[in-house]
């Protein structure tokens, strides 16, 4: 079996959720399975390892779990981009675009210094709302973002090249056909 096969099966697939018509595409498999798991944050790791990268920043929530394995991999810190209202300290917003209107996500403004080199994780790029709105961020503050991982890549939807046209490289592991 192919790595992006391997991959592909621990993902589960959840028909008409959370509205009809949509395909999500359920990492909880994958991270609930120790070998595909730990190939997953090898995949994510290999082209970065051996390169100076900073800080690691992860999205809500499953940016969190890739994210920090990432950071431990490369021996960098990590940093929580959550939704408005959850850190407890100074932070900086940003709004970004969803599927359906606007939301906003924060990170505490000390979290980077200008010039440390960023990776932004996540498990999945769709339409690059949350992902444009996390390099918003990360930017305002100084950081170089220099690119942004994914486990899964909805090609169809356009995140991908969004991010691409921002200047930042986009690694993803499995793509998906349909939203």
């Amino acid at each position: 079996m192919t790595f992006e096969m391997d991959l592909k099966s621990a993902i589960r697939t959840i028909p008409d959720y959370p509205k009809a018509g949509i395909q999500f595409r359920d990492i909880t498999t994958l991270l609930g399975n120790a070998r595909c798991f730990r190939r997953a944050v090898d995949e994510l790791v290999q082209p970065f390892s051996g390169q100076k990268i900073d800080q690691i920043a992860g999205m809500e929530a499953r940016g969190f779990i890739l994210g920090g394995a990432v950071a431990h991999q490369l021996s960098a810190g990590f940093i929580p981009i959550r939704k408005k209202g959850k850190l407890p300290h100074v932070t900086v917003s940003v709004a970004y675009s969803l599927e359906y209107g606007l939301d906003e996500m924060e990170m505490h403004q000390d979290a980077v210094k200008p010039g440390e080199k960023v990776l932004l994780v996540d498990d999945l790029i769709a339409t690059g709302g949350t992902a444009t709105g996390a390099i918003q961020l990360l930017r305002k503050l100084g950081a170089d973002v220099v690119a942004a991982c994914f486990v899964i890549d909805l090609p169809e939807l356009g995140g991908a090249q969004k991010i691409r046209d921002l200047g930042v490289p986009v690694r993803a592991l499995v793509e998906f056909g349909g939203h």
